[in-house]
Formats: structure tokens, C-alpha cells, sequence
């Protein structure tokens, strides 16, 4: 089983310092990797509901510093050494795919290989209209975007014709470490799974019991069979907000049954004596399960 951190660029992990120190620690207590979140802007007083609170808001309030996930995850590569860098998730629909295709591209290579992209269609649409893009087709414009970035980290001379991305015989350089970068396709409806199915190398459900997740992780299989992909090349993650505690090692056990290959703990869980509490997660949970 694979051990990730959730949000980890907020809260105190925003500040540099804080920052340095948690991803080091985090590596030498045995993480796989760093999934971060993203957004822009959050428009004051927004009426979307945030699907992952029963409150409908975003946990933290409005004015909790939410640093750039691909600069915040560059700024702790170079201070560390394995540990994998990850968006959890990262709002596709709302970038231009060329230039994140490079962004990304550059960050694995000069992390040796170690970039793990995480996308999702986003929910706030007020944070679209403030950056310009249309909310109502974003569904459509993350699997462009997905194709078109394809295609710059794999074709020597790279060539796209979406609708919403069209290029001609690009070069891109550096292109990734290991010859491209795996797609982890965020979200927790029917619609997120299926689209894991069809384009994803892995699935990310932001919420769900047992039950849920197992049916969601069921539809991505049987999706990726219709399409003609191998449905054990996905690899399954998930939330692990009772991965904590006296229970923690049964709660993975059961995740484990289920399919899971990685647990995302919160990174909040952490925030006071970092490091010592970091270890001790990695010596009473990590290295029991593995």
C-alpha cells in the first residue's frame, strides 16, 4: 500500500519553512507522495456548493492561503529526494494544455521522473467566470486538454486537433522522465469514474464509504473494459480520513480489499509536532502494512 498527504500546500504548509520541513519528514517517514490542491481564486461570498462538506463551503474559509500547486511541489522537490509530487487535484478545464504540458513536463524532468497529475473538472464556477472560461462545457475541455497534452510529452513532432485545443507538428521539449505522465482523474459521481475508465491511469474519489467507493472503482473497470483498456492498470486511490489512530490499520486493511492501491491521509492531521508525529505515523502504520 502506498501512503500519500492530502492538501499538502495549505494550512501551515503554505509557509516555506513549514513546508521544507513536512515534505522531508514526510519522505523519511515513508510517503509516496504530496497531493496538492488548487485554486486561483475564490470569488467572496460564492453560491456553489463544495460537494466535499455537508455545509456546502470550502473547509478553512474563503481567505486560507492556497499556494500554486506546481510551484509550491518545485519548491519542495528541490528538498527532497523520492517522495512523489502530486496534484489532488489540479482544475484542468481552467489552464491552457500547452503550457501545463510544459509546466509539467519541466518539474518531472528536473525531479527525475517523480510527477503525478491529478485532474479534476472543478465545481466553483464563479472562479471560472472570473478567469474566462465557460463552466458548462468543462467536462468536454478536460478531455481535450488531456489529449493534447498526450501528445506533447509522446510525439516527437506533436499534433492535436480538439475543439478546444489544435496544434501542428509542436516540438516540446524536455519531455517527461519516463516517457509521459500518469493521469490520476479526480472526482466522486458516476461521470468522474466513467472518464478514469476511459482516459485515466488512475482514479482519485474525493469521498465515499466502502460501499461507494467499491461500485465507483467497479464502473471505472467496466468502462475501461468497453474501451478496449487493461482495467488493472488503473490504480485506485482514495481518501483516508479514519487511516488515523488505533483503527488506522484495519481501515487500510479494508480500503486494501476494495482495491485501493494508495491512501491519502489528511495532511491536517499533522500540523502540530510535524516531523515527530509524521514519524510516528510511519513506524505504528506504515511500516506494520508494508
Amino acid at each position: 500500500m502506498k501512503f500519500a498527504l492530502a492538501f499538502a500546500n495549505t494550512g501551515p504548509f503554505s509557509n516555506p519553512d513549514k513546508a521544507i520541513a513536512m515534505a522531508q519528514a514526510a519522505e523519511a517517514a515513508g510517503f509516496e507522495s504530496l497531493w496538492t490542491v488548487e485554486h486561483v481564486v475564490v470569488p467572496s461570498k460564492y453560491d456553489s456548493p463544495y460537494p466535499y462538506d455537508a455545509s456546502g463551503k470550502m473547509p478553512g474559509g474563503e481567505e486560507s492561503p492556497i499556494p500554486d500547486p506546481l510551484i509550491w511541489l518545485s519548491f519542495v522537490a528541490a528538498a527532497t529526494q523520492s517522495i512523489k509530487l502530486a496534484t489532488g487535484i489540479l482544475i484542468l478545464p481552467q489552464r491552457n494544455p500547452v503550457v501545463l504540458a510544459k509546466e509539467i513536463s519541466t518539474l518531472d524532468h528536473l525531479s527525475k521522473g517523480r510527477m503525478l497529475l491529478g485532474i479534476g473538472v472543478g465545481w466553483l464556477e464563479e472562479e471560472f467566470d472570473a478567469l474566462g472560461v465557460p463552466f458548462a462545457d468543462r467536462g468536454k475541455r478536460n478531455d481535450d486538454y488531456v489529449a493534447a497534452m498526450r501528445a506533447l510529452w509522446t510525439q516527437e513532432k506533436a499534433t492535436h486537433h480538439g475543439d478546444f485545443s489544435y496544434f501542428d507538428e509542436c516540438i516540446m521539449r524536455p519531455q517527461p522522465a519516463n516517457g509521459t505522465i500518469p493521469i490520476h482523474i479526480g472526482g466522486h459521481t458516476d461521470i468522474a469514474a466513467r472518464r478514469a475508465g476511459r482516459l485515466g491511469d488512475g482514479f482519485f474519489p474525493g469521498k465515499g464509504s466502502h460501499e461507494q467507493l467499491a461500485r465507483s472503482f467497479d464502473i471505472v473497470r467496466d468502462t475501461a473494459r468497453q474501451c478496449g483498456r487493461d482495467p488493472d492498470a488503473i490504480e485506485m486511490t482514495a481518501g483516508g480520513n479514519g487511516a488515523i489512530g488505533p483503527n488506522a490499520i484495519n481501515e487500510v486493511k479494508g480500503l486494501s480489499d476494495i482495491g485501493v492501491a494508495r491512501v491519502i491521509v489528511p495532511s491536517f492531521l499533522f500540523y502540530r509536532d510535524t516531523a515527530d508525529s509524521l514519524a510516528r505515523y510511519g513506524d505504528e502504520v506504515i511500516s506494520k502494512i508494508n
